[in-house]
């Protein structure tokens, strides 16, 4: 007597203990391209806002440059050494520039001496400059608004703003500055880092790199007119 075999049909089971049907060999190329698609969109998409220009392409470093060191009492930022248009990364490496982001590395073998990039156009009226950071652990940069700078860093830990209640440790976070008949009003999420930097009449934005990585994104600016 022949045993008596029972063919179960998927159909026969449960909605939910029904195994998935398999997507085609032939289909997968193309739902992984259409992921990395979406990514990259996802990654490239940013526009300034209305009125805004943007002051960092996404791509290189085109823009930006070296400058030789001022004296501190000197209210004017130094000349342009080298230009980095169309180039990934500085001539020392510190500044680099991928997807979206500028990096800014102090690695821990090189010179005690800051490195400072700045934008080669400079910016005598009023304006309001907005900008994204991302802070490693204890990094220390600075955003310089036409020469004075403005303390960026992983402020909970390097300070000097270490009481903010919405700074985000080791995200991205907004710096606003504005700044009307040379007063510099700074705030980070909202909550107020300088209520009144003094400024030059005119300079260039610049970003240091003194310890660790501190990320940059989505930099603005909209120049104002006066008496608004």
């Amino acid at each position: 007597m022949k045993p008596t075999t029972f063919h179960l049909s998927p159909f026969a089971l449960p909605f939910a203990l029904r195994p998935a049907p398999l997507a085609p060999m032939k289909t997968l190329p193309l739902l992984l391209a259409a992921i990395l698609l979406t990514a990259h969109v996802h990654a490239d998409d940013w526009k300034p806002e209305a009125g805004f220009k943007s002051l960092f392409n996404g791509k290189d470093l085109t823009g930006w440059s070296f400058r030789a060191k001022a004296a501190k009492d000197d209210p004017k930022a130094g000349e342009i050494l080298e230009k980095f248009d169309g180039k990934t990364a500085s001539s020392d490496a510190r500044y680099t520039a991928k997807d979206g982001v500028l990096a800014v590395s102090f690695p821990d073998e090189a010179d005690k001496l800051t490195g400072q990039l700045y934008t080669v156009e400079e910016f005598p009226k009023n304006f309001v400059l907005k900008l994204e950071f991302r802070a490693g652990v204890n990094a220390d940069s600075g955003i310089f608004i036409r020469k004075p700078q403005l303390q960026c860093r992983d402020y909970l830990v390097a300070g000097p703003y270490k009481e903010l209640k919405s700074y985000k440790a080791q995200d991205w976070n907004l710096i606003v500055v504005t700044v009307k008949d040379g007063v510099a009003h700074c705030t980070c999420n909202g909550e107020v880092l300088e209520e009144a930097l003094k400024l030059p009449e005119s300079g260039p934005i610049g970003l240091e790199g003194d310890r660790g990585l501190m990320e940059y994104r989505r930099i603005q600016l909209k120049e104002v007119a006066a008496g608004n």
